[in-house]
């Protein structure tokens, strides 16, 4: 196995692709004319890796819009095709939720259709979404530290999922998401890491570490669980997870899932989602809701004695 794959980084450290240690995710589209089976596998495995079931016209559009503010931006070298979203010189871009505003074809793909359907599924309720859109726009040689979604939107119901969704053909090589296996059953991260808040801070230690994300020694800077994913996955166990992903294809997984991303290898700006599924009649986190949501702002912070 471990020659089928190029030479992987995540966070600037080797992945190793020895079978221990790395696999493929397992197609689970088939599932979605089982919806129990759909629903054992996440409970089991953590996550869901469904091929082919957005709808790629509309993904293309999305992408178009957003490729255009990049290039007006300079992040993407215009000598090619804007939508090839070759990487301009230099550029750093990795976080630009502005390119979902004002995108009517990404926002058809994530919060209607079947999106919203498969949620119906995996929920067995009315679907709500956050109304915040999370997109990466990840310039070569840069990836995502290891974390767990909970820690960044916890305060409303813990049966929450993430759907990562390609927003092009995104090879192994590209820098695509990695989800460490069964990570959400970990008791020990659970009870520890899981369970902190970024937006808390600890009034009685750092004073002023209300303005920042994490600050005030109660979680590291930023939430993030390492900044090694090799440690990482040899303190916990298990294995990366990853696929050749392709335009239509979505991973939906536990917001206790472990996941991380390879760093882009390749020379091209990667283009994805991140977004946020509950069943309607839980509760849900104010920090993501609205026309403006607060976020990780000043609003959204609360003090903690520690």
């Amino acid at each position: 196995m471990t020659s089928t794959f190029p030479y992987l980084t995540s966070m600037k450290h080797e992945i190793s692709t020895d079978p221990a240690a790395f696999g493929i995710l397992h197609d689970c589209t088939n599932l979605l004319e089982n919806p129990e089976a759909l629903r054992q596998f996440i409970e089991k495995e953590g996550y869901i890796y469904l091929k082919g079931v957005l709808d790629t016209t509309k993904i293309a559009a999305a992408r178009h819009i957003m490729a255009e503010r990049l290039a007006a931006q300079g992040h993407i070298d215009t000598r090619y095709p804007i939508d090839e979203c070759i990487a301009a010189p230099d550029t750093k871009v990795a976080f630009m939720p502005d390119l979902a505003k004002d995108n009517t074809p990404l926002m058809d793909v994530l919060y209607d259709g079947a999106m919203i359907d498969i949620f119906g599924l995996l929920l067995e309720s009315t679907v709500r979404h956050y109304d915040f859109t999370w997109v990466r726009a990840v310039a070569p040689k840069r990836g995502t530290p290891p974390h767990m979604d909970v820690v960044y939107m916890g305060r409303g119901t813990k049966k929450l999922y993430t759907a990562w969704t390609p927003l092009s053909d995104i090879p192994i090589a590209m820098g695509g998401l990695l989800v460490l296996e069964r990570s959400h059953q970990h008791d020990k991260l659970n009870n520890g890491y899981a369970s902190k808040d970024v937006d808390e801070f600890c009034e009685n230690k750092v004073g002023e570490g209300y303005t920042k994300m994490g600050g005030g020694g109660n979680i590291r800077d930023g939430g993030w669980l390492s900044d090694n994913p090799v440690k990482l996955r040899n303190a916990l166990g298990g294995r990366w997870l990853t696929a050749n992903y392709e335009a239509g294809d979505v991973l939906i997984f536990s917001v206790f899932t472990v996941h991380t991303s390879l760093d882009n290898a390749s020379n091209r700006v990667r283009l994805s989602t991140d977004t946020r599924y509950q069943r309607a009649d839980e509760p849900i986190d104010e920090r993501w809701i609205g026309d403006e949501p607060i976020g990780h702002g000043a609003a959204g912070k609360r003090g903690k004695i520690c």
